[in-house]
């Protein structure tokens, strides 16, 4: 059996390690009201969680300049009501914490770039914990292209075999499944588990206490 330091876990970040979806959701909305765009609904917009800011807004227009003036005005709103609208999951620092002291690798896979990325760990209090962060920028293919996941590990220097993915999106699900890793479906994000059963998860993670499985 391979020892925890030959071992990845790899988390992704919104609604898996911080709670964001009120402040992802408020700045779709803001930002699709601001440019006087048709208001799409939560639920079609959280379809998308998980994925570049870039690939959502094309459900609104295909103009490369409108997707980027789009995205601008999300990240300034984002960033204003990042503090007030994140929220913490109960017990999930601890429990990250707790695989990290017994000498796991740990890495983030995100489709943020990396501002809001490490502004986001910094507010959980995951500062200094993750050996490897993954953000959009860091891809040609984001999630769920395996590209970013399968990034990580080379950097951890950890086979996909050795290696789980927590996250809470079927992007998520996909991502890890096409690069070879096992599968941590954490259950305290937005999506119903019938959303995520069709990639067949290795771990199901009800509560933030259930990451004791990986260990």
């Amino acid at each position: 059996m391979l020892a925890a330091s030959e071992r990845a876990i790899l988390f992704d970040l919104d609604g898996t390690l911080i709670d964001t979806v009120e402040l992802i959701l408020k700045s779709f909305h803001h930002t699709t009201s601001t440019h006087g765009l048709p208001a799409l609904t939560n639920a079609e917009w959280l379809e998308m969680l998980g994925t570049p800011l870039r690939v959502q807004f094309q459900r609104c227009t295909e103009n490369a300049d409108q997707i980027q003036n789009l995205i601008s005005t999300y990240v300034d709103y984002n960033l204003e009501h990042h503090d007030d609208l994140v929220e913490h999951y109960p017990g999930v620092r601890d429990a990250v914490w707790s695989l990290n002291e017994a000498g796991f690798r740990l890495g983030v896979v995100s489709s943020k770039m990396h501002g809001g990325l490490e502004r986001g760990l910094s507010f959980g209090g995951y500062e200094g914990l993750f050996d490897v962060l993954i953000g959009a920028d860091d891809v040609e293919n984001p999630k769920p292209h395996p590209e970013p996941v399968l990034m990580a590990l080379e950097r951890l220097g950890v086979a996909p075999k050795a290696a789980t993915f927590v996250g809470d999106s079927p992007h998520d699900m996909a991502s890890g499944r096409a690069a070879g890793v096992r599968l941590a479906a954490a259950m305290w994000g937005p999506f119903d588990r019938k959303v995520l059963e069709p990639h067949e998860p290795d771990y199901w993670l009800e509560q933030a206490t259930d990451l004791k499985q990986l260990l």
